[in-house]
């Protein structure tokens, strides 16, 4: 009888638990019956393959959806954003379409014509023939919480009107596909055919469109990753004013700092966006911006990441002037630079190619380095000085990812006129030291940080 007893105790508190914890969930069928209205499914007719979500490691658009009969022409998912038929879905969802066709939640199966698309954030607008839609409500991404509860529909692998839910893991996240999104990140449950669907907060409103996963087999992995609702709204706008998008450009290339490197500039910590290019053409150039600063802000928005810089001058517009603040030498100062336009295709970085042209020593860094050939430094566009890097032996400049083939440009912010002054430069160096190198690489150019031996 007591164990009897003592079992019914523990089921009446394992259902008692389990009734707090429902409680405290969020109303998930309210959210699902406010928004299912505003969630179409995209399909195609005559296309062989349809995309699939792309993944956050290698953006790759290639794939199938074969869950059912049916699926073989689902291409993903779209959100009507106004009643009168306007639609926004991802760009690699109806890419490589022939015929577009949107199957609306009362079932009824419409063409739909692409009124525009932009490749950077990988976006879409339609406008089917139709009145009475049902929007979307539109909230903000940026009042969004780490650790927030969100919700996503849409047609994974053909099954339309899927209901997936998480949390957000991150904010601001920027990808290598795309620097001028900050995505928000959740584990939210997407696979192919979500894609151009919303996600929603627990107020009912959209604040993101569903667009990539970070997947090693091409299916969910626990990363995915939304565009924000205010920069989907903004191209939609543009598209559908304009039919293209523009950005702002301030004309430089930045990377994150590190705490050697942070140092090395005379920072009391890795706060902000390293510049390690300026393109001589650019707004930056024009207003005195130099290799080597340090952005802490721009306009009225701190800069503690790198990564925050790109989305913030991506959304500023042209010919706009802002006030950016920098740490130039320790010492900080303020320039104002006037926003031009997003070239279609920034200037590239020329490749660089290794050239054996001396038998000098290794010096303290266990480099060799040699003057730099008249043809590299005309393709990578440096006027003089600078030094190549012959090789690298098995050393601490090796390990701070230093290869033959390098170009240096600067230490600590100095120019580098040739290999003789960059050896009696290292050898007056005190040990321990944190010094920067600006690389120079087919890549792009980056800094470097390694403590002197």
């Amino acid at each position: 009888m007591v164990v009897w007893r003592g079992a019914l105790a523990g089921v009446l508190w394992l259902l008692g638990c389990a009734g707090a914890l429902a409680a405290g969930l969020p109303d998930f069928p309210a959210l699902v019956k406010r928004n299912a209205g505003s969630v179409v499914n995209i399909s195609s007719i005559g296309k062989l393959a349809a995309a699939t979500e792309p993944a956050a490691d290698d953006n790759s658009d290639d794939g199938d959806e074969d869950a059912s009969p049916d699926a073989a022409d689902a291409l993903g998912t779209g959100l009507v954003i106004a009643a009168d038929g306007w639609l926004l879905t991802n760009r690699h969802v109806i890419a490589d379409a022939e015929d577009i066709v949107v199957r609306l939640p009362d079932r009824r199966e419409l063409p739909a014509r692409v009124i525009g698309t932009d490749e950077r954030t990988d976006l879409a607008l339609l406008k089917i023939d139709a009145d009475g839609l049902q929007p979307a409500t539109v909230g903000r991404a940026d009042a969004l919480e780490v650790g927030e509860w969100v919700l996503a529909i849409g047609s994974p692998f053909g099954f339309e009107q899927s209901v997936t839910a998480g949390i957000v893991s991150a904010k601001g996240r920027s990808l290598p596909s795309e620097p001028y999104v900050a995505y928000i990140q959740t584990d939210v449950p997407i696979n192919p055919g979500n894609s151009g669907g919303p996600l929603i907060n627990l107020r009912g409103e959209v604040i993101g469109i569903n667009s990539q996963i970070y997947s090693q087999t091409g299916g969910y992995m626990g990363l995915s990753f939304a565009i924000p609702i205010e920069t989907a709204m903004d191209v939609a706008r543009q598209l559908r004013d304009s039919g293209h998008v523009s950005r702002g450009w301030l004309g430089v290339l930045v990377q994150p700092l590190t705490r050697d490197l942070a140092e090395s500039f005379g920072l009391a910590s890795p706060r902000g966006a390293l510049v390690s290019r300026v393109f001589p053409d650019g707004p930056a150039a024009a207003a005195g911006l130099r290799t080597g600063d340090v952005i802490t802000r721009f306009d009225s928005h701190e800069i503690d990441l790198s990564t925050a810089l790109p989305p913030l001058v991506g959304a500023t517009g042209v010919d706009r002037r802002v006030e950016l603040a920098i740490m130039r030498g320790g010492k900080p100062q303020t320039l104002a630079v006037q926003i031009a336009a997003l070239p279609d295709n920034e200037p590239p970085v020329a490749s660089t190619e290794p050239v054996v042209t001396s038998e000098r020593p290794l010096d303290r860094l266990g480099l060799r380095v040699a003057p730099v050939p008249p043809e590299l430094r005309r393709q990578l566009g440096i006027p003089e000085g600078g030094v190549l890097v012959e090789q690298v032996d098995n050393s601490r400049a090796a390990r701070a990812g230093l290869r033959q083939g390098d170009v240096l440009g600067m230490l600590n912010g100095a120019q580098i006129p040739d290999p003789d002054a960059f050896d009696r430069t290292l050898e007056d160096l005190p040990a321990g030291r944190a010094i920067a190198l600006l690389v120079l690489r087919r890549s792009g150019p980056a800094y470097l940080a390694l403590r002197v031996p």
